[in-house]
């Protein structure tokens, strides 16, 4: 606040009253440092109210028109998927070098993940909210694979199916659920952070957790699938975090394109994979048509009442379990209502990309990939129908939504 000394002269007699006006200065607004949380593009837009906005530079128009590329990716796993069941040729250049193929473009996911995280910041919204984040975490690891199991055993699968589904289910969270939190007006750098964190842990309980609830159908290789997951996860997204530290002009210019070829690459990864099995899906409906002379109707409608409409199904549960167990645990323990949706989504949305390497590349049977490569076409459909539901209501306490620091700072 200023102090201000008035002299006052007055006609008599004559003195000097001294008058002291106290002219307290407006607060100032917080700003966040524009290089901070660069791995969070999307939480300015994510928070109503502008008070809490982070003050950065206008993007260019061509890097606006790449972030709103990447985030049509459910719609490019929905067109890639018809392609795969009307075509499924198409990707067969993709499907004959895996299961290298398919390691390597998960491994470029995760390296462009790693270009766009700054560690430091990451660690310093962990210490600030470690509550929160560690309940997501914990929530991921438990909720998801309980109900891979009870599911499998509930509608009788197969055993290369349920350990299809329980991989799955082991899976950490996608970085899709970013995308997703940021449409439902969630809260959008604990989503980020979770995402992490279950990825880091994914070396040690993707394969213990697929070890003990799948072992009893097959033999589960955990130490190669601990490696795997450190080769293509990891050590991609270390490596990234490295360069992007180290060489950050060169990070700048391709840190724009990084998101939209994650999606693309995602995309791919798991079409071709579904291509695969569409033939055998195809080979049974021929035998079906030749076995009677029902219906095309009749004919589909047979083919779903059998493996395929039963992966369909189990998957199905499998993501709504996840997003409603999710959601009422998080509002159990009273977190806040972004924060529920952050967490909601965060389970109940798997890095199915993983699951399908992780599937080919272990287990001889490619029934296995299945399930992970039906789950990136069902579970972005079922999150951006979530999504779009919650931005019609907005949260109870949605000024704090965005938010990366505490008021406490």
């Amino acid at each position: 606040m200023s102090l201000t000394l008035r002299l006052s002269p007055f006609p008599s007699p004559p003195q000097n009253h001294l008058k002291f006006t106290f002219k307290p200065h407006p607060p100032k607004p917080r700003i966040y440092s524009p290089s901070k949380f660069r791995f969070l593009p999307i939480v300015k837009a994510a928070n109503d109210n502008s008070e809490h906005l982070p003050a950065s530079p206008t993007k260019p128009r061509w890097e606006n028109v790449l972030s709103t590329a990447a985030s049509l990716y459910p719609l490019y796993v929905t067109v890639g998927g018809i392609v795969a069941c009307l075509k499924p040729s198409t990707y067969a250049w993709f499907v004959k070098r895996g299961p290298t193929s398919y390691s390597l473009s998960l491994g470029m996911i995760m390296l462009a993940m790693g270009l766009t995280l700054e560690l430091k910041d990451f660690l310093n919204l962990f210490i600030q909210r470690p509550l929160s984040i560690l309940f997501g975490c914990v929530a991921q690891y438990t909720i998801m694979p309980t109900f891979g199991y009870v599911i499998s055993k509930a509608l009788g699968l197969s055993p290369s199916l349920s350990v299809g589904l329980i991989l799955l289910a082991c899976c950490p969270g996608g970085a899709a659920s970013n995308v997703v939190t940021y449409i439902a007006r969630g809260d959008v750098p604990l989503s980020t952070v979770m995402t992490v964190c279950t990825t880091l842990g994914a070396v040690i309980l993707t394969p213990l957790l697929t070890m003990i609830l799948a072992g009893t159908y097959v033999p589960v290789d955990a130490i190669g699938l601990s490696i795997s997951t450190l080769q293509v996860v990891v050590a991609p997204i270390l490596l990234g975090s490295y360069i992007q530290s180290s060489l950050p002009f060169v990070v700048k210019i391709i840190t724009p394109f990084a998101p939209l070829f994650a999606v693309l690459a995602s995309s791919l990864l798991a079409c071709s994979v579904f291509s695969g099995n569409v033939v055998c899906f195809k080979s049974s409906m021929v035998n079906a048509s030749l076995a009677s002379d029902a219906s095309l109707i009749d004919r589909l409608l047979s083919l779903l009442s059998g493996e395929l409409g039963v992966v369909i199904l189990s998957v199905l549960l499998l993501h709504f379990a996840g997003f409603f167990v999710g959601y009422i645990s998080a509002a159990i323990c009273r977190f806040r209502e972004p924060e529920r949706r952050a967490i909601s989504i965060e389970v109940g949305m798997q890095n199915s990309s993983l699951g399908v390497v992780l599937a080919t590349s272990h287990f001889t049977s490619p029934v296995v990939a299945l399930p992970p490569a039906m789950s990136a076409v069902i579970m972005n459909i079922m999150g951006s129908s979530l999504g779009f539901f919650w931005r019609q209501i907005n949260p109870s306490d949605s000024g704090t939504s965005g938010q990366i620091l505490d008021d406490k700072e």
